[in-house]
């Protein structure tokens, strides 16, 4: 099954794993779940760093920590590396020639696919959601488009009002059967990267954190992890991971898209997908934090992104993070005793590209700049600046 590995992977030598495919072994507390994964290939930088968290403003006694996954790359950056890691393996094994994914027009994760699947020598295509008024136009070159055009991604876009009403499984499907007929090897990821496989992804981040803990010199016993939920695949994972392992850290789940319901539901499949034999109800606390719907944001959050990054030096992302981390806080400034003496486990999922897509709206927001002020007295002399 994975004999051809050397011809679509960079070769494996002593100390170089980036981009290589190994045989994977699941943490021994997951290890009843069903299927396992036989590999994984190595696209994340791992472990990303937590740290203490100084965000102004919470309650008595309370901690924040961050663990920092949107340091896991650069142009692979975010959350949905951790599941490219297991997806791409398995689109590899099936000696796929190309991937197709499918999500928002500034979609983290058809980026971070596409990248993937450059760096394995796969032919990305990716089904793309915009406005009616924008389907027929060149989608610019902002953000995550910008990556995706200058690598060469197949880009087939689609309306939002066509997308609710066939939705994201037929739409991948036609695609699919289009590029069979034109005899490519095509490997189909669901939205999000968000499938019982990608799941994995974050169970894997589990015992990551897990070894942080033990490794560490401060011995933080987290009592809450707080993440944003797109897909359902990341909070599947942490919530599934940390009550099978050592944690036994409370899930807090902000959705920015669809509702607490639907997500429950979806991870329930997904879990369903591992034979977890646990309710997702029991093991993930999901709040609505989608304001004024995914991608689309109040002033009031994108003015929250600013002072958090004036005040912290961490900067979130306006979709995912920026909208769970404003949601998070309003919730302790409504509810303090809820939060009161708790150490906070938050996850930054990244997706710092879909700022750019924001530039209009935060200007009003970043001032602090002015003509520097040099007074006439002092000398000046021609050729003195040097600017190379």
């Amino acid at each position: 099954m994975y004999g051809h590995l050397k011809k679509q992977v960079s070769t494996v030598m002593a100390g170089f794993e980036f981009l290589s495919v190994k045989p994977y072994t699941a943490p021994s507390w997951a290890s009843y779940l069903d299927p396992i994964p036989s590999h994984i290939v190595s696209l994340a930088h791992l472990p990303t760093p937590i740290h203490r968290w100084n965000l102004p403003n919470l309650p008595a006694n309370t901690e924040v920590w961050l663990k920092r996954d949107d340091l896991s790359g650069m142009q692979l950056s975010g959350n949905k590396v951790r599941k490219l890691e297991f997806l791409m393996a398995d689109a590899i094994a099936e000696s796929a020639d190309s991937v197709i994914t499918i999500g928002g027009i500034q979609s983290n994760h058809c980026r971070a696919t596409a990248v993937a699947a450059k760096y394995l020598n796969l032919d990305p295509f990716l089904i793309l959601r915009t406005s009616k008024l924008l389907v027929d136009q060149d989608p610019t070159l902002t953000g995550n488009l910008l990556v995706e055009r200058l690598i060469g991604a197949h880009l087939q876009l689609i309306s939002k009002e066509e997308y609710s009403q066939i939705g994201s499984v037929t739409l991948a499907n036609l695609l699919k059967e289009k590029l069979i007929n034109q005899g490519r090897r095509p490997y189909v990821i669901p939205v999000g990267g968000s499938n019982s496989l990608g799941t994995w992804g974050y169970l894997e981040a589990v015992r990551e954190i897990e070894l942080q803990i033990q490794s560490g010199t401060s011995n933080v016993k987290f009592d809450d992890i707080v993440v944003a939920c797109g897909s359902g695949g990341t909070i599947a994972g942490l919530a599934l991971g940390s009550s099978l392992s050592t944690l036994k850290a409370r899930v807090h789940a902000f959705s920015v898209c669809d509702d607490p319901d639907y997500f429950h539901n979806f991870v329930q499949g997904l879990l369903d997908g591992l034979k977890a034999g646990v309710s997702s109800r029991d093991i993930v606390h999901i709040q609505n934090a989608k304001g004024l719907g995914y991608a689309m944001n109040t002033s009031e959050e994108l003015n929250f992104v600013k002072e958090v990054a004036e005040a912290t030096g961490v900067v979130l992302d306006p979709v995912y993070s920026g909208k769970a981390a404003y949601a998070m806080l309003k919730d302790m400034n409504e509810n303090p005793k809820k939060w009161e003496g708790r150490k906070i486990l938050f996850v930054h999922t990244g997706g710092l590209l879909g700022l750019y897509d924001k530039v209009d709206q935060l200007g009003s927001f970043v001032g602090n700049w002015q003509r520097m002020d040099v007074n006439e007295s002092v000398p000046r002399q021609d050729g003195i600046g040097k600017m190379f």
